[in-house]
């Protein structure tokens, strides 16, 4: 029902998750991230635990493939789970239980995971990959959305799309970019939508915000 990815950009450390799903609000249980420490993406029959666990492991210092192990052990129902774990050198591990629904499958490469269930097929983790890649001259926000769009052109879900998300962190503990459709007929097109209002709405305003080294911010006549 889901297809996603987790990514590192070397050039700035940010990581940035990007998912698609038949189901409404995909991005407020599959997406977790924290800064400089690493990523996590749960979805099939999706366990929110394994993204809040996974992150306080990441934090603690284990290794992605560490995490996804832990977690496999701490969950009795792993084979109808999906998920997949970054940590903060960019290596990946992922999971596909045998019980997630075909075609369901995923690949791993630096710096980037990808991951789906219910696709038309494996062409559709190569149209993410190709697109990602083409895309290396956007910031990382930028390339999960033409990674997404290119995963759903490829055929995507089999069954339609109801929701998308990306989800993008920084140096700091709250989100850079959190572009979330909740519930739209094309939830690619109205994430292009969001996206562009955020980057020039809003962006602007985060990159000004309190930071934990700079509590006041930059303050000017925009703030809220």
């Amino acid at each position: 029902m889901t297809f996603s990815l987790i990514a590192r950009c070397a050039r700035t450390g940010q990581f940035g998750i990007g998912a698609v799903t038949a189901m409404p609000a995909v991005g407020k249980l599959l997406t977790y991230a924290w800064p400089r420490k690493g990523a996590v993406a749960t979805q099939a029959l999706v366990n929110p635990y394994l993204g809040i666990d996974g992150l306080t492991l990441l934090r603690e210092g284990k290794s992605a493939h560490e995490v996804l192990d832990i977690l496999k052990g701490d969950d009795p129902e792993i084979e109808n789970r999906q998920f997949a774990v970054m940590d903060g050198t960019g290596n990946g591990a992922v999971w596909t239980g045998s019980e997630c629904i075909d075609w369901a499958g995923h690949a791993i490469f630096p710096d980037l995971t990808i991951q789906g269930n219910r696709l038309e097929g494996p062409q559709v983790i190569a149209a993410i990959r190709d697109a990602f890649d083409g895309h290396a001259d956007l910031p990382l926000a930028g390339r999960l959305v033409e990674a997404l769009a290119a995963g759903d052109a490829s055929g995507g879900d089999r069954k339609d799309e109801r929701s998308s998300t990306v989800y993008v962190v920084d140096s700091e503990e709250y989100p850079l970019w959190d572009v979330r459709v909740d519930e739209h007929d094309d939830p690619i097109a109205e994430l292009r939508r969001v996206y562009a209002i955020f980057a020039r709405d809003l962006y602007p305003h985060i990159k000004r915000m309190s930071t934990r080294a700079n509590p006041m911010g930059e303050i000017d006549d925009r703030a809220v």
